[in-house]
């Protein structure tokens, strides 16, 4: 939505779904962790609508109505097989629909967007957000902790400790109280491990670096 806009607003009022919202509060409410880091990256405030509340943002209520009836009564004959499909026959009626004059008033929604909101919004930062998700660990016996059926060592020194794992698609960060412990590349290999030597405990490690003709046993 940010990037169609171009810019990005100081205060964000969405509904209260699980997705977004893990404690409504009207005051104090509790977000979820990755829709409070996509917060954090655009620095908007996240103010969310009362449960039940429609009235909260009825602007926003009307016009996502408007927007579903115009859209889908002209794609309700056409097939689509892909999201990405689906996205390219939207995009141009979207804009036809943003340029269309008011029946009422003059302009058009494009024209009221660009001089009355766009002046009131703040430019995007020059980084672009990346998604990622959190999750509660457990750091295991082996030392290592477990994201979608692939483990990731830790400091060994952190066993049987509940840890915080943060991952996106390219990587994947462990959180000891709010300190970063490991950081690994994403692994999309089930049941297989990434290890960082310097996690292993020194027993661990000097065997790992044993070779078959330098084995102590062996030389023995």
């Amino acid at each position: 939505m940010l990037e169609f806009y171009g810019c990005s607003p100081t205060i964000l009022v969405p509904d209260n779904p699980r997705v977004g919202v893990t404690k409504a509060d009207r005051y104090e409410p509790e977000l979820q962790r990755s829709y409070e880091e996509m917060a954090a990256h655009f620095g908007i405030a996240v103010i969310p609508a009362r449960p039940f509340r429609p009235r909260d943002k009825p602007r926003a209520e009307l016009t996502v109505l408007l927007v579903c009836r115009w859209i889908l009564a002209r794609l309700r004959h056409q097939h689509f097989f892909s999201l990405d499909e689906l996205n390219g026959a939207i995009r141009p009626l979207l804009i036809e629909l943003n340029d269309r004059a008011f029946q009422k008033l003059p302009g058009s929604r494009r024209s009221v967007f660009e001089s009355l909101d766009r002046p009131a919004m703040r430019a995007l930062p020059a980084t672009p957000y990346v998604y990622a998700e959190w999750k509660r660990v457990r750091a295991a016996f082996d030392y290592h902790v477990d994201v979608d059926r692939h483990y990731y060592s830790v400091p060994h020194a952190l066993v049987g400790q509940e840890l915080s794992a943060r991952f996106s698609a390219s990587t994947v960060e462990v959180f000891h109280r709010g300190e970063r412990v490991a950081s690994h590349v994403r692994s999309y290999q089930r049941g297989a491990h990434t290890t960082i030597s310097e996690h292993m405990p020194q027993s661990h490690r000097a065997h790992a670096q044993w070779t078959l003709g330098a084995s102590p046993a062996l030389r023995a």
